[in-house]
């Protein structure tokens, strides 16, 4: 195959090609993404989106039962949202995924929500400090998308 030839998700992993679909879903419901956001050390997000009145959401994309069983950080996850939601393919066992959580169906152009979790929300000052984390996460992509050459300043950061 040559470079022609490739399509653009060549190059994107299964939970890449969940959270684009994700990502497009969400802003249908007018919330803005990011993905690969570290909420704090240890912890990195694979879909953030934030909602017209604030709210927080992070979905979490798993393309098969080995990668769900090898999360072994979830939990940690729901003191940084008001929602959390699993995003997964028609294939994925849904059985296995928590009932008390958010559910998504999702492939690489569009999603579905399935199942609404329960809203826990987020205390003032935790909020603040995500909303933050997403903006400067944000202009930081932009950034080095505009601008290659900064990327290793930023990645220092």
């Amino acid at each position: 195959m040559n470079d022609s030839t490739l399509s653009p998700f060549d190059s994107l992993m299964p939970g890449q090609l969940l959270a684009r679909g994700v990502c497009r879903h969400l802003a249908s419901l007018d919330f803005v993404t990011v993905e690969e956001l570290v909420p704090t050390a240890g912890l990195r997000v694979d879909v953030m989106a934030l909602g017209p009145k604030g709210e927080i959401w992070i979905v979490e994309c798993k393309s098969s039962r080995a990668d769900f069983r090898a999360d072994q950080k979830w939990q940690g996850y729901l003191e940084w949202c008001d929602r959390f939601f699993w995003a997964v393919d028609g294939e994925f066992p849904t059985d296995l995924l928590p009932p008390e959580t958010g559910l998504i169906m999702a492939d690489a152009y569009d999603a579905e929500i399935q199942r609404i979790g329960p809203e826990t929300k987020l205390a003032a000052a935790r909020r603040k400090v995500m909303t933050r984390k997403f903006a400067r996460h944000a202009a930081r992509r932009l950034q080095a998308f505009r601008d290659p050459g900064v990327r290793a300043l930023i990645d220092e950061v």
